[in-house]
């Protein structure tokens, strides 16, 4: 162990994380081959292989994966200290990636992380807003924002608040077809929705709920890809409200039969909660859903007050 350098264990953290010397070298602000030559260090003093090398790129293997618990062990207690003893403004620093569905992602959280990458300069922020379950186990990202409670795991989940879908079309779609007075009516309609073999959960399955039988006719795995069909007139699709809020080409179609409700939850690695930065994107994105849950559950906006007569 005489020859062990702890410093090597962050880039093994980068290479075991992104799966490329490339990506590892960009995060850590090093080049390629220093990153090459401080894993192939960290294996000498170890005297174990810890990554397949592969074209696709580095895998862990068995003795990787063991090496990995006990490095982010490490790591999070590193950044405790750091936090800790250090001051919180020096711990928030580095990176925090967040994982969440596209349509959360891409049109509620992106538009406001503004504030927040202004208020915290040094931290890179990183957002996947994507249609897919992020992993937090195998460090995909730091906090993840999902449709459902974790069924296991070594997770700390906390219900973020409850939104709101409903049915939706463009003004042009629904003056050349027949009316939508009740939704077995839908059936004489060209519906828009998920791929069924695609929908990454069960949440998102909502057609049969609006209709028994109901299918859509054009498909697509994104939330955002089925919005911008609908606002182009290409059929009546499931939007939800707070991305329909502040789009004027949408009308809501059967806003008193169909209403669906879901809930989006917040799941953060339990080794990662107590980390500074990790704690205050947490902290923002509760303040933030909280804020907005008159928007989420497709609540009216209070009407302007009228200016006071001259």
């Amino acid at each position: 162990m005489e020859r062990f350098d702890w410093d090597d264990l962050r880039f093994f953290l980068a290479v075991a994380r992104s799966g490329r010397l490339t990506a590892a070298a960009r995060r850590l602000g090093a080049d390629h081959a220093t990153v090459s030559r401080r894993i192939t260090s960290l294996e000498e003093a170890l005297k174990a292989k810890l990554f397949e090398r592969r074209p696709q790129g580095y895998t862990l293997t068995a003795h990787g994966e063991r090496l990995l618990a006990k490095a982010e062990s490490m790591e999070t207690e590193a950044l405790a200290i750091q936090s800790d003893i250090g001051g919180a403004d020096m711990a928030l620093s580095g990176t925090v990636r967040i994982g969440a569905p596209d349509g959360f992602g891409t049109a509620f959280l992106a538009p406001r992380l503004a504030g927040f990458a202004s208020a915290y300069p040094g931290l890179e922020l990183q957002l996947i807003a994507m249609p897919r379950l992020l992993s937090l186990s195998k460090r995909e990202a730091d906090v993840a924002i999902t449709l459902a409670p974790p069924k296991e795991g070594k997770v700390v989940a906390r219900k973020l608040s409850d939104y709101r879908l409903g049915l939706y079309a463009s003004a042009d779609y629904l003056a050349g077809m027949p009316p939508v007075t009740k939704p077995e009516d839908l059936f004489a309609h060209r519906i828009i929705g998920y791929i069924d073999d695609l929908i990454f959960s069960p949440e998102l399955d909502y057609l049969d709920e609006v209709a028994k039988g109901l299918r859509a006719h054009l498909q697509s795995s994104s939330v955002i890809a089925q919005k911008n069909a609908v606002v182009a007139g290409a059929g009546i699709g499931v939007i939800h409200h707070f991305m329909a809020e502040y789009e004027p080409r949408l009308v809501p179609v059967l806003p008193d039969t169909v209403q669906i409700t879901r809930s989006f939850w917040l799941l953060v690695h339990a080794d990662l909660k107590d980390v500074a930065r990790v704690r205050a994107i947490v902290d923002f994105i509760v303040r933030e859903t909280k804020a907005s849950r008159g928007l989420l559950m497709g609540e009216p906006r209070p009407a302007a007050p009228r200016a006071a007569a001259e």
